[in-house]
């Protein structure tokens, strides 16, 4: 078993951005998505869960989840399947993330390549919070724990992460290095300033 995949999660209503569509508003000149992807350039494959600009700069595979609005663990579902057996690791993203860096994917990927016993890592935020879509995880474990989740939930439509990630043993990993956390998403007019404040 080798490799490393992505799967970013790009679709949600941003209504508290009016429902804009997120993915594709720039931070330092570049969409939201553009900067995600490029923070795992060597993954392969780099699945997007949602609507795919056409003026995308790098190459994708890309779909959604069935039915559309299921939420981020049905979406999680649909964008591993496009991930092929026998990947070592994948890194669970949302399409929000403006500040995230390829070494901070290599900080999370190293913790759970190193911690044999342990099926992902994810960021904690300064105040405690786990930041369920800034992770990396064992591709086969995650693929177990949604078949064991939709099993006992009948569907995975509208299942919360917090839920999903009941099933799965991981450690929250704290940013300690200078600059901007990488984990920060942007929901609101207000995080987008802040994280153009950022990035620039």
């Amino acid at each position: 078993m080798g490799g490393f995949a992505a799967v970013v999660l790009a679709g949600g209503a941003a209504r508290r951005m009016g429902g804009a569509d997120k993915p594709t508003i720039q931070v330092a000149g570049q969409p939201m998505l553009t900067r995600v992807l490029a923070a795992v350039h060597d993954a392969d494959p780099r699945v997007v869960v949602g609507r795919v600009p056409p003026d995308l700069p790098v190459q994708v595979a890309s779909t959604t989840e069935n039915p559309p609005g299921g939420g981020p663990v049905a979406a999680t579902a649909a964008g591993l399947a496009l991930v092929p057996e026998g990947v070592s690791f994948t890194a669970l993203l949302a399409a929000d993330l403006p500040l995230l860096t390829g070494e901070a994917i290599d900080v999370l990927r190293l913790t759970v390549e190193t911690a044999p016993m342990m099926q992902g890592a994810v960021y904690r935020d300064a105040e405690g919070r786990r930041q369920t879509l800034c992770g990396v995880w064992r591709t086969s474990a995650l693929r177990k724990a949604l078949a064991e989740f939709e099993e006992e939930r009948g569907n995975l439509h509208g299942a919360s992460m917090h839920a999903l990630l009941d099933h799965l043993r991981f450690i929250e990993v704290s940013w300690r290095r200078p600059g901007p956390p990488p984990w920060f998403d942007c929901d609101t007019d207000d995080d987008l300033r802040t994280a153009e404040e950022w990035a620039r």
